[in-house]
C-alpha cells in the first residue's frame, strides 16, 4: 500500500492509500469533473459526519452525514439503474450519506435527503442518486429532523455500521 499525500481544505496535508478513496464514475451533481474523493471522519472511528475531500481539487470538499443517525426512518430506494452503476451490490453492502449545508447554527443548517450518495462498500464505487420518493427534499432543515443515536437494522451499510466508508485515520 503506497501512501499518497493531499493538501486538504480543512485538515492540512494528509496521507492516504488508494484503498481509502471512493470513486464517482459520473462525479457529484455540479462537480461532474471531480471523480475521486477521500472520506475523512470528523470524529475517529465514526461515520456520523465526514469531510468528503476531492482528490482532483484540494479546494473542493463536502460535509456529508450518515442520514440514519438523524432519522432512523430514512429509507432510500435505489433504482435498478443506480444499483447496476454501483456494480450490483447487495443492500447490506451499500452505505448512504447525505450532503449538508452547514450554517452558523445547527438550526440554520440543512441536509439533502433527496440526493444521497450511495457507496458500494466492497468496491468503493460511489454514485449520487436522485430519489423518486416525494417525502424527501433537497433541503431538510436540521432542526426539523428527529435526532437519535439509534439505527434501524432494516437499512443498508451505514444503518448497520458494518461497512462504513471511512477507514481513514486523522
Amino acid at each position: 500500500m503506497d501512501k499518497m499525500e493531499i493538501q486538504t481544505k480543512h485538515f492540512g496535508i494528509m496521507k492516504y492509500t488508494e484503498e481509502e478513496t471512493v470513486h464517482f464514475q459520473d462525479g457529484l451533481f455540479g462537480f461532474e469533473n471531480y471523480k475521486s474523493y477521500l472520506p475523512i471522519p470528523m470524529e475517529p472511528d465514526s461515520d456520523a459526519i465526514i469531510c468528503l475531500q476531492s482528490l482532483d481539487d484540494s479546494d473542493v470538499a463536502f460535509i456529508i452525514m450518515n442520514p440514519f443517525l438523524l432519522s432512523p426512518a430514512y429509507h432510500p430506494k435505489i433504482s435498478d439503474a443506480d444499483r447496476k452503476a454501483l456494480g450490483n451490490p447487495k443492500d447490506e453492502d451499500i452505505s448512504y450519506y447525505c450532503i449538508c449545508v452547514l450554517q452558523d447554527t445547527l438550526e440554520e443548517s440543512s441536509i439533502n435527503l433527496k440526493c444521497p450518495i450511495a457507496v458500494n462498500a466492497l468496491t468503493r464505487a460511489a454514485r449520487q442518486l436522485i430519489l423518486e420518493q416525494p417525502e424527501y427534499d433537497f433541503r431538510h432543515q436540521m432542526k426539523n429532523i428527529s435526532k437519535t443515536r439509534e439505527r434501524k437494522d432494516a437499512y443498508a451499510g451505514t444503518a448497520k455500521k458494518e461497512k462504513p466508508v471511512t477507514g481513514h485515520k486523522r
